[in-house]
């Protein structure tokens, strides 16, 4: 299955985070969407990274809660790792579980276009198995 096809049926929604946003601020609203990850874009709307629970429990484990009323800026990770529409979600695990990383954010021609998660991934691969195994019972029985 490709990206593209996962983002069709699960949408295009990506939250998003400004640079100068507060750790505590952005931590909120984590919690409140139920994301593991939002993608921080700078006044051009350029991604400029990525932030997960994993680099707000990074700061604040450093700082203290001096953490949490830092910008975000100060614990997202600079460089991200991107997916193009047109990758598969074999290629994605592979990159994921070698990166450790959990989410992609997804770009066409420079433009952010949707983001995915390693649940997304999985629940896809699942989905293939299901629809495979379902396959097999209808030729073997016919």
């Amino acid at each position: 299955m490709l990206v593209s096809q996962i983002l069709k049926n699960k949408g295009d929604m990506v939250f998003t985070a400004a640079p100068n946003d507060s750790v505590a601020a952005v931590a909120a609203l984590l919690q409140a969407r139920k994301v593991g990850a939002m993608v921080v874009l700078n006044d051009a709307r350029d991604v400029a990274g990525i932030v997960s629970e994993r680099d707000i429990v990074r700061i604040v484990a450093e700082r203290g809660a001096d953490g949490l009323v830092q910008p975000i800026a100060d614990c997202m990770t600079r460089e991200v790792i991107f997916a193009e529409p047109h990758e598969t979600v074999d290629d994605l695990l592979g990159r994921m579980t070698d990166r450790r990383i959990r989410h992609l954010p997804v770009c066409r021609d420079g433009r952010l276009i949707g983001i995915v998660s390693i649940g997304d991934l999985v629940k896809s691969k699942i989905a293939e198995s299901v629809a495979e195994a379902e396959n097999l019972k209808a030729y073997i029985s016919a």
